[in-house]
């Protein structure tokens, strides 16, 4: 005869598996009594004899277990609003290794963000089908361009002539197409921001910059050597300067990722454009900026340039000497 420590020890064993399995039982059939619900209610608008075979079936499934229906709340991208301004986001871009990666994470972001159009321009000679394809899939409402920056501009391998920075044709395209879309006595109300597809971007920096009446500013993190730069900004909210260590006399000493414009003003001054050439390092942004505005006109945002909204990341240039000249993996899997 057992004794009674063995059969206390039984029951311990034995009693959690058991209320493990009712538990696990009770949730695998409770998707199959919500399909049984609903197919009781289609039937019931298509026929009224056996609607009343279905509404019995659900009313005696009721009595198992109760079965709680949730709508997925999430749409891609959010619901389009006839109030919100547009953000414009221009994006220049180039075939690299890690291209898909940084546009897929830059799509993940944008997919949270009302009433955004991704202006998306390729430097290149024509539309490459990666971009397309990536475009497509999003679900964003987008805009794809291409222009190629010319090889006189370039020097050898991957290496550009500084005086003409990276995505500066790019960039300029964008703006001339706002400009050939939109008319400037329009009601169409708009925001155009630069964003380049290595950056980190907080969702609450779109919805900052929404209000932009003239020309919008904060701080950008990991630029010019530092934490952070940014404006500086006095205790009646104006910006007086820029709280930078590179040329910090510069008209616009602001990174591209560090302001954002109204598109009634990029389309009242058609001559704004990036400047090509003669214009040193540091002073694109300055370039674009000062045929639209003065010091005394920027809107400090982020609480008055005291919050990081936005970051200059870089995504690690991929170790790749295992391919070896022919390659080892497939080139025709796209990464």
């Amino acid at each position: 005869m057992p004794k009674r420590r063995d059969i206390l020890a039984i029951v311990l064993i034995v009693l959690p598996w058991t209320l493990l399995i009712t538990v696990w039982h009770q949730s695998a059939i409770a998707p199959l009594l919500a399909i049984r619900k609903d197919d009781g209610v289609e039937g019931k608008r298509e026929s009224g004899g056996q609607a009343q075979d279905s509404k019995e079936y659900c009313a005696s499934d009721k009595d198992i277990v109760e079965v709680v229906r949730t709508e997925y709340v999430y749409t891609r991208p959010p619901p389009w609003s006839d109030v919100l301004p547009t953000i414009h986001i221009i994006t220049p871009t180039y075939s690299r290794p890690v291209q898909k990666a940084e546009l897929t994470r830059l799509a993940n972001t944008f997919l949270h963000v009302p009433n955004l159009h991704w202006i998306l321009v390729e430097d290149s000679q024509r539309r490459t089908p990666l971009v397309t394809r990536l475009l497509r899939e999003t679900g964003l409402n987008y805009t794809h361009l291409n222009v190629e920056t010319p090889r006189n501009y370039k020097l050898r391998g991957d290496t550009r002539d500084p005086r003409i920075p990276r995505g500066t044709m790019q960039r300029n395209l964008a703006l001339r197409w706002l400009r050939e879309t939109f008319n400037a006595n329009s009601s169409q109300a708009g925001i155009v921001y630069f964003a380049d597809d290595d950056n980190t971007y907080s969702l609450e920096l779109f919805e900052e910059m929404r209000t932009t009446r003239k020309v919008s500013v904060w701080p950008v993190a990991f630029v010019g050597g530092l934490r952070y730069e940014s404006p500086k900004v006095n205790a009646a909210g104006k910006v007086y300067g820029w709280k930078t260590v590179f040329d910090p006399h510069r008209p616009f000493a602001i990174d591209m990722a560090g302001f954002a414009i109204n598109l009634r003003l990029i389309l009242f001054k058609p001559q704004a454009y990036f400047k090509l050439r003669g214009v040193k390092g540091g002073y694109q942004e300055s370039s674009l900026l000062r045929e639209l505005v003065t010091l005394n006109d920027l809107e400090p945002k982020a609480a008055n340039c005291t919050k990081i909204l936005v970051w200059h990341t870089r995504t690690e240039k991929p170790v790749l000497v295992n391919e070896g000249k022919k390659g080892f993996t497939d080139p025709n899997v796209e990464i």
